[in-house]
Formats: C-alpha cells, sequence, structure tokens
C-alpha cells in the first residue's frame, strides 16, 4: 500500500506541485481582490467626508462598479492560471452575451435607466422624492435599484427603469418649499379682519421665508363661504412642523377674532 502510494507520488509529483501553485496563486488572487476591493471601499468612503466631498449617491454607485469589476478581473486571472484560453471564452461569452441580453434585457434597462440617473442627478441618496403612485426618501442607489423609505417606514425597493419611465418630483432638491394654508369664512364676516388675522400669522411665524414675500388672497367665493389661502415659503426641514402648527394656530386666531368657519350646507327638497 505504502509502495504504491510512493509510486503515484513519484509519476504526479509535478502535476501535484503544479496544481498546487496554480491553487495557491488563485487563493492569493481573491485574497489581494478582496483587500483592493475593500481598501477601494474605504477611500471611496473617506471621500464622501473629507476636503473632495463626494456625493453619496456617487459613492454608493462607485462602490458597486469597483466590486463588479474587481470580481471580473480576479476572475479572468485565475481562468488564465489554470491554463484556460479567456480568448476563446471571451467570444464564448460575447456570443452568450447576446442571448442573456435579450433574455435579461429589463435587468439591462434597469442598468441603464441607473448610469443615466447618475449622471444626470435627477436625485440623492437623503432626498424625498415622488414618482407615479410612489414616494419616499432615497435610502440607497445601486445599478440594478433604487431603495426608498416611505415616511411610515415602510421598505420600497424600485428598479431604476420604473423610475427613468416616469416623471420625478424631488421635494429636497430646492431647499424650499411653498405651503398653502386655507381658511373659509361667512359670507357675513369682514374679509379684512380677516387678512388682519392672517397677517398677523405672517408676521409670528419666524420659519416664513422673508426673500418670498407671503401672500394673502381670496381663492373662490362659494354658496356658503369665502375661501381664503395663506401663501407662504419655508425651508424643507421647517415645512411639515409650521404646516401642523398653522392649520391649529390660524383656526384658533380666525375663532378669537369672532369669524365663523361655516360649515358645508346640504339642502334637502321633497
Amino acid at each position: 500500500m505504502i509502495q504504491s502510494i510512493v509510486n503515484f507520488w513519484n509519476e504526479h509529483k509535478d502535476l501535484a506541485f503544479s496544481i498546487g501553485v496554480k491553487i495557491i496563486t488563485s487563493v492569493f488572487v481573491i485574497m489581494t481582490g478582496l483587500l483592493i476591493s475593500r481598501g477601494l471601499a474605504r477611500l471611496i468612503k473617506k471621500s464622501s467626508s473629507g476636503k473632495n466631498n463626494l456625493d453619496n449617491t456617487i459613492r454608493s454607485l462607485l462602490r458597486h462598479i469597483v466590486s463588479y469589476g474587481i470580481f471580473i478581473i480576479c476572475v479572468i486571472i485565475i481562468l488564465n492560471v489554470f491554463n484556460v484560453n479567456t480568448a476563446s471564452l471571451v467570444a464564448l461569452l460575447g456570443a452568450a452575451g447576446i442571448a442573456v441580453g435579450l433574455a435579461l434585457k429589463d435587468t439591462l434597462g434597469n442598468i441603464a435607466a441607473g448610469i443615466i440617473l447618475f449622471f444626470l442627478g435627477s436625485y440623492h441618496i437623503g432626498e424625498f422624492i415622488e414618482f407615479g403612485s410612489i414616494s419616499g426618501t432615497v435610502k440607497e442607489i445601486s445599478l440594478f435599484s433604487t431603495i426608498l423609505e416611505t415616511p411610515d417606514g415602510i421598505y420600497i425597493s424600485t428598479p431604476n427603469a420604473s423610475i427613468w419611465g416616469n416623471p420625478l418630483k424631488n421635494f429636497t432638491r430646492n431647499g424650499k418649499r411653498r405651503m398653502e394654508l386655507s381658511v373659509r369664512i361667512s359670507l357675513t364676516d369682514s374679509i379684512d379682519t380677516a387678512y388682519r388675522v392672517l397677517n398677523d400669522v405672517i408676521s409670528n411665524e419666524t420659519r416664513f421665508l422673508q426673500d418670498i414675500k407671503p401672500q394673502i388672497i381670496v381663492q373662490s367665493i362659494q354658496e356658503s363661504s369665502v375661501n381664503l389661502s395663506l401663501r407662504a415659503w419655508t425651508a424643507i426641514e421647517n415645512y411639515w412642523d409650521v404646516y401642523w402648527y398653522q392649520m391649529r394656530n390660524i383656526k384658533e386666531k380666525i375663532e378669537d377674532a369672532g369669524i365663523k368657519i361655516p360649515c358645508p350646507r346640504i339642502q334637502i327638497t321633497n
């Protein structure tokens, strides 16, 4: 038995050494690829907080491109180590790629849409967007999909092509947003009094932007009410706090001034 093992080793030791060297080389290539990938990922992450201030969207996309690129390079190097004809393999993959591309046209469309959206900069991580019936804060952007979180904490993963194929609203990009606060007063109440109340609201709300003058307008006159509207601009981060507070505040101020807020009337005839 021992003699058989020795004979087998003597006959195949060159092949064993060759395979061993190739395996060790392949492991070295894999480890080197992982180290390079992690090093570049840390460098990209560091760039987002350093002097370069790399955008989070660019960082996310670069991280995916680097990972896929290093993986492909490592696979090609390992195949070369094992004497696989990569030229023929590339030709074969090219032919297969056409078939796969036709089968995965939707996936490739998502990649193309992701690249286009990246270069256009339509939205970035941390911005609140809306497209179609979906809205939420952008949490992650990859080559294939965009991850959103809705205001009530729901996780949404949507293909990039579905965003590219729809009109997109970006509520964060401009840094400010106009709110419209509507109030209904009775036909018999004084519009001037209502205007004074709303002007007092404007004067006391420091979170309204001063470079864009707020407006008070008569929006419409109905059968039982006059509809007034206060239009004012605020910074994005203050929008909802101001909106919710002023909806209550305006109602209280209007009632304190003796103005009635009419209820809708329904006339029933026999």
